[in-house]
């Protein structure tokens, strides 16, 4: 089975086999929302998957 190239592009496993992914909506057209939303947007968030996902998608990082 091949790992999914779009899920590791977007998603970084941690050392401890956490999943963490980048918030969606902070490439472009930034200029209209408030600067407390585009600091909120530039944190990591949690991405929470179930082990069978992970083995589907994620099998080789």
């Amino acid at each position: 089975m091949k790992t999914n190239k779009s899920y590791i592009k977007r998603l970084k496993v941690t050392k401890n086999g956490k999943i963490v992914a980048r918030k969606p909506g902070q490439n472009h057209f930034n200029a209209k929302e408030s600067r407390r939303s585009q600091l909120n947007k530039k944190r990591s968030s949690s991405f929470v998957m179930t082990n069978k996902a992970k083995s589907r998608f994620l099998i080789n990082s």
